[in-house]
């Protein structure tokens, strides 16, 4: 089996390959990737690989930014020290998910249910093609937004783009309107239509139909124009240009 792991502190890696060993003298350790930017380029060129344990939390950001860069059609083993993103890790091709310090029966469960999933789809494209098809069902169609002491529903074609501000994250309408809504911009980005909203930095998650103009910016990133929000500059992120100019250009 040829294992990718994607995970930035050296010890955990280096623990998680002996498991993997131990668990089956055949495995391949093909690459251990420690951030979103190195994993990106890495998938972008590699597609011989059958597994790959991805840790959540990288020093550049959560792992779940890499699937808004680059597809990845193989079993995905999540591990973190936080149990936070559970439901998020699930809605891509996640067939478990484990919580760190990892153990080595931790590991042969993880690997003995990816076992029985291929007994029962049959190859590993099989397996998470039925998982990814799950994951695009559940693509949501309102959001409940807070207005003081009422709770509002939002349709999403209605919604323009979301935004955070330290912790919170606001939803602005095709109106103008805006409110806070109860969400992180990661679990957003496993919950919307990924041919129409686009998350172009930290910040920011827009509507395709929400785009006035796109300009050329200082070193090599776009600044996105809206006719809904002026607030602040809507940039979009040197290592999301290449990803957001192919999304742009499939609208």
């Amino acid at each position: 089996m040829k294992v990718v792991i994607v995970e930035d502190e050296p010890l955990a890696a280096e623990k998680l390959e002996r498991y993997l060993v131990k668990h089956n003298a055949t495995t391949e350790i093909l690459e251990t990737l420690p951030s979103i930017s190195k994993a990106v380029s890495w998938f972008q060129n590699n597609q011989d690989y059958d597994i790959v344990f991805m840790d959540i939390q990288l020093t550049d950001g959560l792992s779940f930014e890499i699937f808004n860069q680059v597809q990845i059609l193989k079993p995905i083993v999540f591990t973190t020290a936080f149990d936070e993103y559970a439901i998020d890790a699930f809605k891509v091709n996640s067939v478990d998910y484990i919580l760190k310090p990892i153990t080595f029966t931790d590991l042969s469960n993880a690997m003995k249910k990816l076992q029985k999933l291929q007994n029962v789809f049959g190859a590993n494209e099989h397996v998470t093609k039925a998982v990814q098809q799950l994951s695009d069902s559940k693509t949501k169609d309102r959001f409940l937004v807070r207005l003081g002491n009422h709770i509002h529903s939002i349709k999403t074609e209605e919604i323009a783009l979301f935004y955070a501000e330290g912790r919170t994250v606001y939803l602005i309408t095709n109106e103008k309107k805006k409110y806070i809504l109860d969400y992180k911009l990661e679990s957003l980005e496993n919950v919307l239509e990924s041919s129409v909203f686009f998350r172009v930095n930290r910040t920011f998650i827009v509507n395709i139909s929400s785009i006035a103009d796109v300009l050329v910016y200082s070193n090599s990133r776009l600044k996105i124009s809206s006719d809904v929000y002026q607030e602040k500059e809507i940039i979009v992120s040197r290592e999301k240009v290449t990803a957001f100019k192919s999304w742009f250009e499939g609208n």
